[in-house]
């Protein structure tokens, strides 16, 4: 549902020190700040506007556009100006800044309010603080498996890391076992042939005095899974009545689950208490975007606020004293939901993306954004700047712990421990011993 762009404000700029603050749709999209003769970081192919953008958002050249929100600071010595979505847990508006002969015009497609602050940074903090959120709760420290191990975990490398944890005396709160221990997306509680039994591996983790966290994609189907051939009428359809597009991965078109179809939504109840009376009380849910994108549902209404259902119903399911972090999520559409939220494409063992394409996997675009959206931590959630990688393999690791730690957020490890040397011990035990806690 889009409406023509309307305008709001014309501003004198300087051109040679004006900065733009663009604020992306989710948690991969590029957020930050530019100066005017920059090119801002766009899709550089259709799968990746989908996955990682605001979908069916194209961008005309030479404009500037944030979603929800978009700051501008003139570079005149004049207040930063900053326009943000009216109720951005309803609508977010796109808003867009082009510059002409010194002139910044500022237009929208829907309802925007206007901030002036001194920073960019401040004056975006400012609009967060009126929101009046409750202080989040601080965050666990935590090892994961995805940089490690991706797709190919076992439980066998879960024990070797519990372990290994002992042996080097990390202070570790949560295991949370990433992506590859399921069947399927969309069959969350059969498990793939590298384990043997969730609740035995919970136990596990308890038995040593940590906490049991796991990962899921709760909006994604894989069209190969069990779900998507005995329940198709639990998937979002587009208005042609095929179903909605949610991107290629894995090797597979995604499907979306309709989480407002009452037979879907007491599925996904289900997997969510069967995994928290498991004992694992720590949950990543991730690529949630796909909750948001448009599509026929069962119930009629608007995408966001299915978006907004679905999580709703997932942290009734897992109990509020359970700690929920957030993935590939529409940000401002997410406020109030989570414990914590990634705020920055994945990182990688690499410095530059694919493709040069700022939501995807590397260090570079990780900091970008993640630096670009610092003003949310301890506001919105706990950011997460995504997992420290302390080994000798890993590309700049001294520059991406260091980042990692300035941002004071939610601190994880992602290393086979054992492969971790001296500097690498000592910078995993720092960072995790330094969290708040």
């Amino acid at each position: 549902m889009h409406h023509p762009f309307t305008p709001v404000a014309s501003v004198p700029v300087d051109e040679a020190r004006a900065r733009v603050h663009e604020e992306g749709w989710q948690s991969w999209s590029p957020s930050g700040a530019y100066a005017l003769g920059d090119k801002p970081y766009r899709p550089t192919n259709d799968n990746w506007a989908t996955v990682c953008y605001r979908p069916g958002v194209t961008v005309p050249e030479d404009t500037f556009q944030g979603e929800g929100l978009l700051a501008l600071d003139p570079g005149d010595g004049s207040p930063v100006r900053l326009w943000a979505a009216v109720d951005p847990t309803r609508e977010v508006p796109s808003i867009r800044l082009v510059v002409t002969d010194g002139r910044a015009d500022v237009s929208a497609d829907g309802p925007v309010k206007e901030w002036t602050g001194t920073t960019v940074q401040s004056v975006l903090a400012d609009w967060a603080d009126s929101l009046q959120l409750p202080a989040p709760r601080s965050a666990p420290t935590v090892w994961c498996s995805w940089y490690e191990y991706f797709t190919q975990v076992t439980e066998d490398d879960i024990h070797e890391n519990l372990r290994a944890m002992e042996t080097l005396d990390l202070p570790i709160d949560v295991v949370q076992i990433d992506d590859g221990y399921q069947k399927a997306l969309g069959d969350w509680l059969t498990l793939s042939g590298r384990f043997r039994s969730r609740a035995g591996i919970a136990d596990a983790i308890r038995a040593r005095g940590r906490r049991a966290g796991i990962w899921t994609a709760p909006f994604l189907v894989d069209p190969a899974s069990d779900l998507a051939a005995e329940h198709p009428e639990w998937l979002v359809r587009d208005a042609d009545g095929g179903f909605t597009h949610a991107g290629r991965n894995w090797g597979h078109d995604l499907r979306v689950l309709d989480t407002t179809h009452p037979e879907a939504a007491a599925y996904l109840t289900d997997v969510f208490r069967t995994l928290r009376a498991e004992g694992y009380d720590y949950f990543k849910v991730d690529f949630l975007y796909a909750g948001a994108l448009e599509g026929v549902r069962h119930a009629e209404g608007d995408a966001l606020q299915a978006y907004r259902s679905g999580i709703e119903l997932i942290r009734e399911a897992i109990g509020e004293d359970a700690y929920l972090l957030g993935c590939g999520a529409p940000i401002l559409a997410s406020i109030g939901l989570f414990d914590a939220m990634r705020v920055s494409p994945d990182t990688a063992p690499h410095r530059r993306p694919e493709a040069d394409d700022y939501s995807q996997p590397g260090q570079d675009p990780a900091e970008f954004t993640g630096v670009g959206r610092q003003w949310q931590h301890g506001r919105f959630w706990i950011n997460d700047p995504d997992c420290l990688m302390a080994r000798p393999a890993v590309e700049t690791r001294e520059r991406w712990a260091a980042h990692v730690e300035a941002t004071g957020g939610l601190m994880a490890s992602s290393d086979r421990l054992l492969s971790l040397d001296e500097w690498g011990v000592a910078t995993t035990r720092r960072l995790l011993g330094g969290a708040d806690r």
